[in-house]
């Protein structure tokens, strides 16, 4: 008797708080939205999104401005020089002649290119003087008005392939963008079930305790009668121990759930939390012709796909235009002056003319040039072939996911079947063990079937709620509003407020 009892004490002060350290937290009830919805606003993944998006905001606006004029003012205010230099004299001669002089100048250039054409123009007003400090003299000399151009003839176009691809590349980003914010739904989707799980097994654990011992003291009512043997007696203390056993490795368990789903979704450590299981779930079919469409229309793969295709074709022109004949034509055309006052240099100046084509001719490479090209139309040939299967790949990808989440609707309906069977099942038997009619061993095997039921159900639930999210990461579409996912940067937003463009 003392034994049975020390049992009894023993086993309620284990199980009286199995959540120590949490008792002065206070509780939440949360659904599955409601979880995703935190992680989308507080989870440190989401912080690095939006920070990665920012940073591909700001690289198209880059590249938007690149192609745009561009004004400078450059130059030297002052420019001091007090040396020992080599002077040639008027008959040719060399001699060293102290120098000392001070000198301003000023340039202002306006500059533009023309990507299409792979040209740069520029135009540009510059002013010089200098004062010589061993004879106190000072001259001016100047450029009132020049422009000029420079285009590569026979030459690889970087401007015209760079304006192809961007636009490519920041559509790309703020595709990737929505699909990484799915991905934080259909990861937080997992550690919720995860966590869900757990504690599931916890409160079946807590529940098979308070059953055995409840069955502990019936049966030693029954003990005391002497209708129950003591080897039955033994088998249901050992159920308590087992209980007792499997609560406290839930309860790790769970503890260990909760620190990562916490850290996950960034919610405060101390919060004591319960997940509710997310049961208000529409079942539809999903047409995957459908499916496919959004996919393609909203994934970042398929404008990736077409980039690569790109990029082979602009590595391709970059070998041929590379190895033969290369020429830059450039030329210039304004006026120059020189006066002994600043404002002298716009009186009658002079006309300045410049045009020159340079060339660069391969004679021998002993066949460099021809190599380099067959490389690169053997790896645009790779490319193209890697690309359809990838694409391949995606589009089965996509119908695969239709297909698993179509079939979630009799799988959830099954379990859910089972799950209420398998209750009633064991509550029948519990009644039935306390009355005397049933074994302890018919017991065990309805509270196992009892458990299994319940963790197949969780787990079906599980799997249509990630196929669920997993089919709109893959689509960016929401099938049950029919509208494409959008996400707004509340990082973009606050940042870009400062600027005006």
């Amino acid at each position: 008797m003392k034994r049975l009892l020390l049992l009894i004490l023993t086993v309620f002060l284990l199980a009286a708080n199995p959540l120590s350290g949490q008792t002065d937290s206070i509780g939440y009830s949360l659904t599955l939205d409601e979880v995703i919805e935190m992680a989308l606003l507080h989870s440190p993944t989401a912080k690095y999104i939006q920070n990665q998006n920012v940073n591909y905001y700001w690289r198209y606006r880059n590249f938007k401005t690149r192609f745009r004029p561009q004004l400078t003012l450059s130059g030297d205010l002052p420019n001091y020089t007090h040396s020992t230099q080599p002077i040639t004299q008027p008959d040719g001669s060399i001699e060293f002649k102290q120098v000392s002089n001070l000198a301003a100048s000023a340039n202002l250039s306006l500059s533009q290119s023309i990507p299409q054409l792979g040209t740069s123009v520029w135009a540009s007003t510059s002013a010089h003087g200098i004062k010589n400090l061993n004879k106190n003299e000072i001259g001016y000399s100047g450029s009132p008005f020049v422009i000029g151009f420079s285009q590569p003839l026979f030459a690889y176009n970087w401007m015209k392939w760079y304006r192809k691809t961007e636009p490519m590349v920041y559509d790309e980003a703020q595709k990737l963008f929505v699909a990484q914010i799915e991905q934080i739904a259909l990861n937080t989707t997992s550690r919720f079930f995860n966590y869900l799980t757990v504690q599931t097994n916890f409160k079946l654990a807590e529940s098979n305790l308070k059953n055995s011992l409840d069955n502990l003291k019936i049966s030693q009512t029954k003990k005391q009668l002497g209708q129950i043997s003591d080897n039955d007696f033994s088998r249901i203390e050992l159920s308590v121990l087992n209980a007792q056993k499997a609560l406290n490795q839930s309860n790790i368990e769970l503890k260990n759930a909760d620190f990562e789903l916490k850290r996950y979704v960034g919610i405060e450590q101390g919060m004591d939390i319960d997940l509710i299981i997310p049961l208000g779930f529409t079942l539809f079919e999903i047409d995957p012709g459908l499916a496919l469409e959004k996919a393609k229309e909203n994934r970042r793969e398929t404008s990736l796909y077409q980039r690569r295709l790109i990029n082979a074709d602009r590595d391709l022109a970059e070998a041929k235009n590379s190895t033969g004949l290369r020429a830059t034509l450039s030329g210039s055309f304004g006026l120059s002056n020189s006066a002994d006052e600043i404002l002298g240099i716009y009186e009658q100046a002079e006309k300045d003319k410049m045009l020159r084509v340079s060339l660069r001719i391969p004679i021998l490479d002993w066949g460099k040039s021809a190599s380099t090209v067959k490389l690169a139309e053997s790896e645009r040939e790779l490319t193209i072939y890697n690309v359809n299967k990838d694409m391949e790949e995606f589009d089965r990808e996509v119908v695969v996911q239709v297909e698993q989440f179509s079939l979630m609707k009799d799988q959830l309906k099954t379990a859910d079947e089972a799950d209420k069977v398998a209750e009633n099942g064991y509550q029948i038997a519990l009644r039935k063990f306390q009355n005397g009619e049933l074994s302890i061993t018919d017991l065990n095997i309805a509270l196992q079937e009892r458990e299994q039921a319940k963790r197949d159900y969780i787990r079906s639930v599980r799997s249509y709620w990630v196929a669920f999210y997993r089919l709109r990461m893959l689509t960016l579409f929401d099938f049950e509003r029919g509208q494409n996912i959008t996400y707004g940067n509340p990082m973009l937003e606050e940042k870009v407020d400062r600027f005006v463009f």
